[in-house]
This record gives C-alpha cells, structure tokens and sequence, in this order.
C-alpha cells in the first residue's frame, strides 16, 4: 500500500539535497533553454533522475515520468492513459522564478493510476511548507487536515490568472479591470498557486494549459480540500489532456464568477 508520508520524506529530501542547495547558486552553464522562453536548469535535471528512481521503487509495478524526461522523449505522456500506476513529477515547478533567483518555486508529484488522479504532493521547499492528499481521504497539511473555508466572499476574492480572454485581453487584466474580485497576482509557480487556493490564502487559480505535472496534483488536492475544479470550458478535470484551461476556486460561486469574466465575448465595435 502506497505510504504517503514515505512520499512526502522523499519529496523533501530531494528538495533539500538537490534543489535549495542550488538556488541562488546557479552558474551561467547551469541554465539552458529547452526552448526559446522555456527554461532548464541542474536542479530540475538532478531532482527529476533522484524522484523518478525513488518513486518508481517506492510502489512496484509503477513507472515515473517528469516534465524533463517528457521534453526528451514526448511519447512518454503516453503512460498517463496507460495500465501501470504513473508518478508525475515536476521537479521545480517555477524554473523561471528560481534561474533568477526568485522564491517562488514548487516540487509537484501526482500519483494517477487509470487516467485518474489518486494521490498528490506539492512541496514549497523555502517555506518548508507540504500539502499531500489521496482521493477520498482529504488534504494534510502539518499533521493537520485542512478544509477550503466556506465563507469566502466572490467580491474580495484574490487569486491568479493566466491566458487571455475571447477577446485578448489577459485573464488576469479582465478580472481586474471587472472590478467583480478583489485583487489578481500571477506569481508563476502554479504549485504554490495551488497551495494558496488550498490553505485559503486566496480563492481561485485559473491557468492557460493543463500540462498534469503543473495541475494533477493541485486539482485533486484543491477537490479535496472542499474547492470547486473543473477545465473552464465546465468539462471534468482530466489529467491526460494537456489543452484546456484548469480552473480552480475556493467554492462554485467564485468558480462561476471566473469563468463568467474571463469567458465573455468582447463587447463594443
């Protein structure tokens, strides 16, 4: 049986011997890009080899894939709608924010078994700070089992936004110019998006693709934690499409009052 605290020391460890070490330490050799924008660094790298091995052991007959191993070989997305149980791993969700020296960073790892989601951990490694939950079996968090507060008010609700409207202005712009939310702040790491939905520091993350190691995890544990998920199209989470909009809200009201602002048609000639 899967040990979700087993999971968790080995998210940490890993974190703390191959990724904070590092950060802010980064010579000009340890960043290249995967793409034009689209960054690497040794951490991600040396992080993914470590979670892939030991998750792979931690539960036999499972294989593990990360967003690295997948930019190598994509075919390897594949697994996701296979048989055998997949770990999916983004070893530094925020690779942006850490290659400058920025704090906001994750370490993302869902375990999905038959296209569904089954277990998640998102681990803010500065904070020392880890959400893990199971479907049907909550959200911890410190020892503690947390529930998304029911109180929430569609008004003052705070949270990110990514993409663009129908009409091309940015989801976040929209959501604040519409004046129907409190404050909107995009802080690239969907992780700690996720964890921020999850602990109530904010009430919705709205994201322009659904790439699972960026959203698996969150949207199960968001679930589980008493929030509202779906794409933004009112289509089921689904971890194995990779292009639709991942909307997750503290409860339906904020959930709808998102996706009525950043969905409607432009307006005016």
């Amino acid at each position: 049986m899967l040990d979700p605290d087993r999971i968790s020391a080995v998210i940490r460890d890993t974190a703390m011997r191959e990724i904070v070490p590092r950060f802010r330490a980064l010579a000009s050799g340890d960043i290249r890009e995967k793409k034009p924008g689209d960054l690497v660094t040794v951490a991600d790298e040396a992080a993914e080899r470590v979670l892939i091995r030991e998750l792979a052991a931690a539960e036999p007959g499972s294989v593990a894939l990360g967003e690295e191993s997948v930019a190598a070989n994509p075919a390897l997305l594949d697994l996701i709608a296979g048989d055998a149980p997949v770990w999916v791993i983004d070893p530094v969700d925020g690779t942006g924010n850490f290659a400058k020296g920025a704090p906001d960073f994750a370490v993302i790892v869902a375990y999905i078994r038959h296209g569904v989601t089954e277990a998640g951990w998102i681990y803010d490694p500065l904070g020392d700070v880890m959400l893990s939950g199971s479907r049907g079996d909550g959200v911890w968090c410190g020892g503690r089992r947390i529930r998304i507060a029911a109180d929430a008010r569609p008004g003052q609700a705070t949270g990110s936004a990514y993409g663009r409207t129908p009409g091309g202005i940015r989801a976040a712009q929209a959501l604040t110019e519409s004046g129907r939310v409190g404050s909107v702040r995009n802080r690239g790491c969907s992780g700690l998006e996720y964890i921020d939905v999850a602990l109530g520091r904010t009430q919705f993350t709205l994201h322009s693709r659904s790439l699972p190691w960026d959203h698996a995890a969150g949207m199960m544990l968001v679930t589980e934690a008493g929030g509202r998920v779906r794409f933004l199209d009112d289509s089921p989470y689904d971890p194995r499409i990779t292009d639709r909009r991942p909307l997750a809200a503290a409860d339906e009201r904020i959930w709808r009052l998102v996706q009525a602002v950043v969905t409607a048609p432009p307006t005016g000639g």
